[in-house]
């Protein structure tokens, strides 16, 4: 089995639970602070700083965070992008046990930079919930936009195949970039700017053999909405897009559900669990996050 270990600083360490929260395992080894298990790797961080990932694919996921590090410490080196017309993707959802996983594409022109900007618009984790819900609005009848959702039933099933949450988010972010230049058409824009959630060569190695795959001017950064107010619209749309199919399947199972992967998280799942059986889980969460096994634990089933 291939082992590869790398340094990393308590930052780092803190984005890389975050990044595996829906694989982070309760059993702990002497020392570590998390253990997330993928399919073809365990990542195991320690208090020393050390992360170390075991399996086939450790080397290339080590190479994820070995990269990302050098990226963030490097400005990104397209300082024109700020001022073109381009479309933003992004996605929310991911690291929430209940609720789906949405992704949003939104396009902005040059002409309209300024204005949206002027509107507010800022990635979703600067904001509240309350005001995604007030500046949201406004902003999906200034811009055209795609979202794609991806519901929980269809995420299990998913998962159960053995599809990493990666290659969900890659066919899902494909989806409504395809959706949003079908959209557009015959105007093009100038660039397509994906949040980076993994690095560009994998993200079209997980689309071979989609249908209809849009290569073209296709750029994935960290940070990216830091590089174009597009990729702030798209974070907010898909944050309100999220904060609604939360409110329906709230209204769905009879239970208000938090977001997040906490304890609170826990005790709902327990009491859906002792009010309408285990299978009531499949249509409202990630049944692979480790909160199942903890609810399952509270509600004694």
């Amino acid at each position: 089995m291939a082992n590869h270990v790398i340094k990393a600083t308590k930052m780092m360490i803190d984005e890389m639970r975050q990044h595996y929260a829906s694989y982070i395992t309760d059993h702990l080894p002497t020392g570590a602070l998390f253990v997330a298990k993928l399919a073809g790797c365990t990542i195991t961080a320690y208090r020393s700083g050390k992360v170390l990932f075991q399996g086939k694919e450790a080397e290339r996921e080590a190479a994820r965070w070995t990269n990302e590090s050098v990226k963030e410490s490097v400005p990104v080196q397209q300082p024109h992008w700020t001022a073109v017309s381009a479309i933003g993707s992004d996605e929310v959802g991911t690291g929430d046990y209940f609720g789906p996983i949405v992704v949003v594409a939104a396009y902005v022109a040059k002409e309209n930079i300024e204005t949206i900007k002027n509107m507010g618009v800022k990635d979703s984790k600067l904001l509240t919930d309350e005001a995604i819900r007030r500046l949201a609005p406004s902003l999906m009848k200034a811009i055209p936009y795609c979202s794609v959702v991806l519901s929980n039933p269809t995420y299990n099933e998913w998962q159960a195949s053995g599809m990493p949450q990666t290659k969900m988010k890659a066919l899902l972010h494909n989806e409504a970039i395809r959706k949003l230049v079908q959209q557009l058409a015959p105007l093009e824009p100038e660039a397509i700017l994906i949040d980076q959630f993994i690095e560009r060569d994998l993200y079209f190695r997980y689309l071979e053999g989609e249908k209809e795959v849009i290569c073209e001017r296709v750029y994935c950064y960290p940070k990216a909405e830091t590089i174009h107010v597009a990729v702030a619209a798209a974070s907010m749309i898909a944050r309100y897009v999220f904060l609604n199919e939360m409110e329906q399947l709230s209204k769905q199972v009879g239970m208000e559900l938090p977001k997040g992967a906490g304890e609170q998280v826990d005790q709902v799942a327990a009491k859906l669990m002792e009010t309408h059986g285990l299978s009531v889980l499949d249509t409202c969460a990630k049944l692979h996050f480790a909160n199942t096994d903890k609810a399952r634990r509270i509600a004694h089933i």
